[in-house]
């Protein structure tokens, strides 16, 4: 066997064996998870609410806009979270248990308020956007694809308040992983797989 297969099994050999301790983590991990709702006693999460990505929807500036402030205002009143920030709030730089809120819009139907005073079948207003929640390095911890729409009385903008409460509720009634026990699996893993591959790779 060649100098750089053998260092190639051996690199193999120490990742297979770090695979189990990773899985294993992850389940404590889910076993500490926050239940639906939170409770005064768990520890708590805080967020950063991203700015609204449109994707390739031609989405007014208003909607955009209207949708990020109501957004920070229904996560608020979850208080699922600790502190709600806004984009590039640099008080949040300090944070340890921060979740970032990504939404992207995948769908928009501008509607009519005229159509929809004189019949309940047409001149909805509609809003359709993935949402996740991210760690500060990427990880996704949850997402999900959400509508909210204006199909009665109310104006067009109205719809941004209900996407806003909808996604506030998605959250709210979700489970999600302890902050600790999230960041020592990640500490313990990390330390794992350095540890492994400098076993694994000779001193040159």
């Amino acid at each position: 066997m060649t100098t750089n297969n053998a260092l190639s099994f051996r690199i193999l050999a120490a990742v297979i064996l770090v695979i189990p301790f990773m899985c294993s983590s992850h389940l404590t991990a889910q076993t500490a998870a926050t239940k639906p709702g939170g409770s005064s006693s768990a520890q708590k999460w805080s967020v950063l609410v991203d700015k609204v990505d449109a994707g390739d929807v031609n989405l007014e500036p208003a909607f955009r806009i209207a949708i990020y402030e109501n957004l920070l205002d229904e996560l608020t009143k979850t208080k699922r979270f600790k502190q709600v920030f806004r984009s590039g709030d640099h008080s949040a730089n300090d944070v340890s248990d921060l979740l970032i809120l990504k939404t992207t819009v995948q769908k928009y139907t501008p509607g009519s308020e005229t159509r929809r005073a004189v019949t309940t079948v047409s001149g909805a207003t509609k809003l359709n956007v993935r949402t996740q929640l991210c760690t500060r390095d990427g990880n996704v911890i949850l997402e999900k694809v959400v509508d909210g729409n204006v199909r009665f009385l109310g104006g067009n903008l109205r719809a941004t308040h209900n996407l806003a409460h909808n996604v506030a509720g998605k959250i709210k009634e979700s489970t999600l992983p302890d902050p600790k026990a999230s960041a020592a699996k990640d500490k313990a893993a990390h330390a794992m797989v350095t540890s492994a591959l400098l076993v694994a790779v000779p001193a040159l």
